[in-house]
């Protein structure tokens, strides 16, 4: 039986995960951590039964203490409560689902420890992709992608095997929803509110994962990702908005073939995938149905409008610390969006702005990727202050 741990299980892919959990019934769960909703964890707890759990924010750790002190689950706090989870011998697994750059250090102690990563938090490899990259190869530890795209081009990949991929990849094609603004014009997306950008068409995601998709900025955060995770070059990785998100990646062969990943928008098929890999089991839910589905459409992003996604093939070519600078600054606009201090359009100039004034760091170790993040978390604050 698989022994879990999951990072971010009160979130979006963490709930998900734990209804493929329950959906299966061979899956032991070994531990949980959360931000801190406290609430929902303690659900789970009472639900999965969990050795440990983890909560981030230390007072709510205190207050679940009590809530669950009537169950044989530890409390732990803080982030090195979550490192601790992530390299728990116990378990052989683990998702981690915590959004953002917070999730960077706990990613890197599940590989250290040598355990399969169920990889959902794609600021990890943006930020300090070498640093994984190394890890892995030093523990033996095992990497598989739950992101569709990146889940997507992983499948495809293995359909022509490992050892010809070198030969045989011409490129990668991530495919993009394009949020719930595409089409517009710039003018158009002048006054547009948080509210309108939560409502993504297709996806039931968190709110700063929407707000990215909404700019483009997780496609661009995906590129970044995906040319660490397949160890190719940015300029390899092309982006296509196709709205009905049906086609959830594909990768062109030297000889012009196109190998594609299709499935209803369901985040349950990577993750299960993630999690079986190599095996494919059955599942609950929806099939894809083409017939109903009809047409599938497929346009070239407009880079102009949503600077996001240009940003981020800006940055790859940067290197370095840049990367994690994009990251960073995207973090902070977008809280600052969902706070109403900035507008949309804002959050692109202020992560250009960030950026142009980025001297990258060669070779960083993580001490300089985490100043790294600090230093371009601060200066978009500044730069909004001073607006």
């Amino acid at each position: 039986m698989m022994k879990l741990t999951v990072l971010g299980s009160t979130g979006s892919i963490g709930t998900q995960t734990l209804e493929v959990v329950r959906e299966r019934g061979d899956i032991s769960i070994e531990a949980l951590g959360a931000g801190r909703n406290i609430a929902l964890l303690e659900e789970q707890i009472r639900c999965f039964r969990p050795r440990l759990a983890c909560v981030a924010d230390e007072r709510a750790a205190k207050q679940l203490k009590v809530a669950v002190a009537d169950t044989e689950t530890k409390i732990l706090s803080g982030s090195a409560g979550m490192e601790e989870l992530a390299a728990d011998p116990a378990s052989d697994t683990v998702v981690a689902a915590i959004v953002g750059i917070a999730g960077l250090a706990s990613s890197l102690a599940a590989v250290k420890a040598g355990k399969r990563l169920a990889l959902a938090n794609k600021e990890t490899l943006v930020a300090a992709g070498d640093l994984v990259r190394s890890a892995l190869t030093k523990s033996g530890g095992e990497l598989i992608p739950v992101d569709s795209e990146h889940s997507a081009v992983f499948q495809c990949l293995e359909a022509i095997g490992t050892e010809r991929r070198r030969t045989e990849l011409k490129r990668i094609i991530l495919t993009a929803s394009g949020g719930p603004f595409a089409g517009k014009t710039r003018a158009e997306l002048a006054e547009i509110t948080p509210e309108q950008a939560l409502r993504h068409p297709n996806w039931d995601m968190g709110a700063k994962i929407t707000i990215d998709s909404a700019t483009l900025m997780n496609k661009g955060l995906e590129v970044l990702e995906a040319s660490q995770l397949f160890d190719t070059k940015t300029e390899k990785i092309d982006v296509l908005v196709h709205r009905q998100s049906i086609v959830h990646s594909m990768i062109e062969l030297t000889d012009g073939a196109v190998l594609a990943q299709l499935g209803v928008p369901d985040m349950k098929l990577p993750i299960q995938y993630a999690l079986t890999y190599p095996d494919r089991l059955p599942m609950q839910g929806n099939t894809l149905d083409l017939a109903t589905v009809g047409t599938l459409t497929f346009e070239k992003p407009d880079t102009s409008t949503f600077r996001c996604l240009a940003l981020a093939y800006e940055a790859a070519e940067k290197g370095h610390t840049m990367p994690c600078v994009l990251n960073g600054a995207n973090e902070a606009a977008v809280a600052l969006f969902l706070q109403k201090k900035i507008r949309f359009l804002e959050i692109g100039e202020l992560i250009e702005r960030t950026m142009e004034a980025h001297k990258p760091i060669r070779n960083p170790g993580l001490e300089d990727i985490l100043e790294a993040d600090c230093w371009a978390r601060e200066t978009v604050r500044h730069l909004q202050q001073m607006a």
